[in-house]
């Protein structure tokens, strides 16, 4: 961003818009603030703060004045509060200013055990489980966010992977007693007391969620190996999954609001591989000379990794998902659901 930083800030995204307001709050307010926020927000907001270089006076007078006014206009925030992850605050902040940002936090909120994993890399979360009861596995697959639960299951062997998936399917409620297990087992490196009564969790959507994030070498041979084990639970599964070349079915409106929220190379990187309905749809949800410099940038753009185009694929979904949830658009295909 730093050659970008005289941009007006109508040209700037909203993450750094937000990364501007969160270095202009200062230490000691920001930390109040990310406290609310989630996981990947905070690896967004991180990233543009460690990429921000002298910011002008007029830029930030400007997002302050935006903040103010779109602030006024909504009745709450409606924000949950959730982890972070600490190497992103790391990276923005450095090693002793991220660990006191962290204890700021923490002391600050009410984290749990279970919410605590939030923030940890998916290797160790698997390293943490990988010796407990399988039910334990799924409870905790089942909880966290479906693209650091399906980074987790690949940390495993396909029969442990097989085994908990089918758990997490067949998950409705949890137990008090399981929580509470749960929660002494990880009790040195987490802290939080057990709910009171039975916790919604697991079931074959999140399932499907999770199995959306998986590179395509690990879901295929897994989704083959659910088949075999339950036919009718493998179909719904697949039927609640939400993939790239569903983006074809979400109306024009949303398609131009997810486009705005997705930078132009990950864009090209996920068309590289994606149908002509998809590109079509995209290219008609452009401007005329928008589209004209896509289509120039997709048939400049050399061979490149089928990894690549997945994981840019991958992230362009994980954006979809997000405003799906917070109603920003309406996801058709597989897992939409039927608009009258």
């Amino acid at each position: 961003m730093s050659e970008d930083v005289a941009r007006p800030t109508a040209k700037l995204s909203r993450v750094e818009k937000a990364a501007i307001l969160l270095l202009s709050l200062g230490e000691t307010d920001a930390a109040q603030v990310l406290r609310h926020m989630g996981p990947k927000e905070v690896q967004k907001v991180g990233v543009a703060m460690s990429h921000m270089t002298n910011i002008h006076k007029e830029q930030v007078e400007e997002v302050m004045a935006e903040f103010v006014d779109v602030v006024g206009g909504q009745t709450s925030l409606g924000i949950g509060a959730d982890g972070y992850i600490r190497n992103m605050l790391t990276q923005a902040l450095g090693e002793d200013k991220a660990n006191n940002l962290i204890d700021r936090i923490l002391l600050g909120g009410s984290t749990t055990g279970l919410d605590s994993l939030k923030w940890m890399e998916p290797r160790a979360v698997a390293d943490v489980i990988r010796y407990e009861h399988p039910q334990i596995q799924a409870i905790v697959v089942a909880y966290l966010d479906p693209d650091q639960a399906a980074e987790i299951l690949g940390q495993f062997d396909p029969k442990v992977r097989l085994d908990i998936v089918l758990r997490v399917a067949a998950l409705t409620t949890v137990q008090p007693a399981a929580l509470k297990e749960l929660n002494l087992i990880l009790e040195k490196q987490f802290s939080g007391n057990a709910n009171s009564t039975r916790t919604n969790m697991g079931g074959v959507k999140r399932a499907a969620d999770i199995m959306n994030f998986l590179d395509s070498s690990v879901e295929g041979p897994l989704m083959d190996s659910i088949r075999e084990v339950d036919e009718d639970l493998s179909g719904q599964i697949e039927d609640l999954m939400f993939v790239f070349d569903n983006l074809a079915d979400v109306d024009d409106r949303g398609i131009q609001a997810l486009m705005r929220e997705v930078s132009s190379d990950i864009l090209v990187l996920a068309l590289k591989g994606a149908d002509d309905a998809i590109k079509e749809k995209i290219f008609k949800n452009m401007s005329k000379r928008a589209a004209e410099l896509l289509r120039d940038d997709l048939e400049a753009k050399g061979p490149v990794k089928v990894s690549e185009v997945e994981g840019a694929q991958k992230e362009i979904l994980t954006i979809a998902r997000r405003m799906a949830e917070s109603g920003e658009i309406v996801l058709g295909g597989k897992g939409g659901e039927e608009m009258i």
